[in-house]
């Protein structure tokens, strides 16, 4: 089996059109270019000999090994890899210009500075790109020492680098060996285009550091629209940028996460394909940016939301299916890539979706949220979109879909989709009313009311004393951890403090969150997972509005633990504290802000004393795991207060 970095030992930088991850040891192991869906130049992520790579680090002249420390320039999507040696200290710096533009471009620059603070050291550079995920051959042109150019299929790779750093042809492939003293800088930069793009101008290192003077100032800008100033803000920070980051900008739409194909159990199949736009998903991050502050972005998103309800054009006839490409369009077919090992040994490699056509009513939940969500309506477009779906979902709600997990196990009447039409219902009943909008509120009002009667009555399990995953089992979800938050019970229920309960002894480790137990609930796959990042900062924010805040701090302090070195997080984390899954995930860094603000915020009432809403003084008892102290108010029908 080939060699792999831990899926955590990498950071991300892009140009909100598309993404590269850059490992802690410097080599560029992923690159889709034009866009986050495109066939990928650099994948030895998911097989190191056949992926393709671009590789920049010091390396000692005696073969000892350097210490590597790798850092984001303080928020910016700037990543400095910092090598460490008897020799000297060195870095390489990697950026990509942002594209904040509603134009697609083809032509997308990754540029790599390295330089030495300390004593000399020597780099080494490898580029060996391989197009279409592996599949393709390339050819090779030089120019001079400083210019060739790889031909993909319908892609150039263009390298360039600036004086001092002499390209050597090895086969198809390219090489560089330089070495820099204290002070010394070199860059290389990568561009790719469509076939036959023109030649940008040499690059010069007086036109690199403008570059990232330019990147640095755009981040600092935009993160000036950030409202929070809360205990947690660097983090808060780090996960917004890489929303951001996700965001392909021509259109608004947020990928579910930068990767393909990573595992959610080593060895394992469940390897998927989470470059693109899933209706759930994007909603929940736009709603984060929303509370952060970032209004733009959530323009953006409703208008490509709208214009998807518009196009219709879907499989099954439905207004929405639960993803699409990040330029609207509907089709994911999804391909086994045979070829490729798979990161480490994980087959099979899907690109693709083949989730596409499931059928997940709690989607239109979360599209009407995000329509509706920041108090103004926008166009009347989106006016008749919203009530178009809402008018349909009256007569198409009570069935069953494959849930928000998107198993493949079968159809069933899941507690977590119900609750998101009622969300949908809710939420358009609200905006009909109070911007004064012509609709059928009547008939929403009655499908709203039958939905809720159908959750309690039959979402909830009597034995257990909780809300369950679907009608037909005692299965607990925590997907239903989002109940309080959309507003369906209040954070102090009774019902809902005993389905809390009942979560954390049966899906809870040690502050770490299981979707669901599929041993209990087959869906269809093979294998296990580790705990879901997501559920895990939806259970702190669950504590916190619950009222049980040493408990929830604890819990959302221990979950910063597994945070990689430079703050970001795949989409699970595995019995050793690995992260497992694609990466970064946009649905672990939204869940992180919305549990640090709802954190800040009940500590914020608590501090204040009982007249500004705290209730009483919380007091402790020894329930929690190591007998760390929670609040009282944790047992069933105690409503907190």
């Amino acid at each position: 089996m080939n060699q792999y970095p831990p899926i955590a030992e990498h950071g991300m930088v892009g140009d909100l059109q598309t993404a590269a991850l850059v490992s802690s040891g410097g080599t560029v192991d992923w690159w889709c270019t034009p866009r986050f869906d495109s066939p990928s130049v650099f994948a030895s992520l998911l097989d190191s000999e056949r992926g393709g790579h671009c590789r920049l680090a010091a390396e000692q002249a005696d073969g000892n090994g350097m210490t590597v420390r790798q850092l984001y320039l303080s928020d910016t999507a700037v990543l400095v890899t910092r090598f460490m040696g008897p020799g000297g200290v060195g870095e390489v710096a990697d950026f990509m210009e942002p594209a904040d533009s509603p134009t697609p471009t083809d032509r997308h620059r990754l540029v790599r500075i390295a330089r030495v603070v300390r004593g000399s050291l020597s780099f080494a550079f490898d580029c060996r790109p391989r197009f279409d995920y592996g599949r393709a051959s390339h050819t090779l042109t030089r120019g001079d020492d400083h210019f060739a150019v790889f031909h993909g299929p319908g892609t150039d790779l263009q390298v360039q680098s600036t004086t001092g750093v002499a390209l050597r042809a090895d086969g198809d492939d390219l090489t560089a060996r330089f070495a820099l003293d204290a002070g010394e800088v070199a860059a290389i930069v990568l561009t790719s285009t469509a076939s036959g793009g023109a030649a940008p101008a040499p690059p010069t290192l007086d036109g690199i550091a403008q570059a990232l003077e330019a990147c640095r100032v755009f981040w600092h800008s935009w993160l000036r629209s950030c409202t929070y100033r809360g205990r947690w803000q660097d983090v808060v920070n780090r996960s917004a940028i890489t929303l951001k980051l996700l965001t392909y900008a021509p259109t608004g739409a947020p990928v579910a996460a930068a990767t393909m194909g990573l595992p959610e159990q080593v060895g394992g199949e469940r390897n998927w394909d989470y470059r693109y736009t899933w209706i759930r998903d994007a909603s929940l991050s736009v709603r984060a940016l929303i509370d952060l502050g970032f209004e733009s972005e959530a323009t953006a998103f409703r208008r490509w939301l709208r214009d998807r309800i518009e196009a219709g054009g879907t499989a099954s006839g439905d207004p929405l299916q639960i993803m699409y490409r990040v330029d609207g369009d509907p089709h994911l077919a999804e391909e086994n890539l045979d070829h490729l090992e798979g990161y480490m040994g994980s087959r099979p490699v899907r690109a693709g979706n083949g989730a596409a056509d499931q059928l997940q009513l709690d989607i239109y939940g979360e599209a009407s949220d995000a329509l509706v969500v920041s108090g103004d309506m926008g166009a009347i477009r989106g006016w008749k979109s919203l009530r178009g779906v809402l008018d349909w979902l009256t007569d198409h709600w009570d069935r069953p879909d494959e849930g928000i997990w998107e198993t493949r196990g079968g159809r069933q009447n899941f507690t977590y989709s119900r609750l998101m039409t009622w969300v949908a219902f809710q939420r358009g009943v609200h905006a009909a009313t109070v911007f004064s909008r012509p609709a059928d509120i009547a008939r929403w009002t009655e499908a709203r009311d039958a939905v809720f009667q159908q959750i309690i009555e039959q979402g909830w399990h009597e034995k257990r004393q909780a809300f369950v995953q679907h009608f037909d089992t005692d299965v607990l979800d925590a997907s239903l951890l989002l109940m309080p938050r959309v507003g369906f019970l209040a954070p102090r229920d009774p019902d809902w403090l005993s389905t809390l309960d009942a979560m954390d002894e049966e899906l809870v480790s040690d502050s770490l969150v299981y979707r669901y137990d599929p041993a209990a609930s087959p869906d269809g796959l093979r294998g296990s997972e580790g705990t879901f990042n997501l559920c895990s900062f939806l259970y702190v924010e669950a504590l916190a509005r619950a009222g049980r805040l040493t408990q929830a701090r604890y819990a959302f302090d221990k979950m910063l633990t597994y945070a990689n070195h430079v703050g970001l997080f795949a989409e699970e984390i595995g019995p050793s504290g690995e992260q497992l899954g694609n990466f970064p995930q946009a649905f672990t860094h939204l869940a992180l802000i919305t549990a640090a603000m709802a954190l800040d915020e009940q500590l914020g009432k608590a501090e204040a004393g009982p007249e500004h809403g705290a209730g009483r003084r919380p007091t402790t008892r020894y329930r929690y795991r190591y007998t760390v102290p929670t609040e009282t108010g944790t047992g069933r029908g105690d409503t907190g207060g």
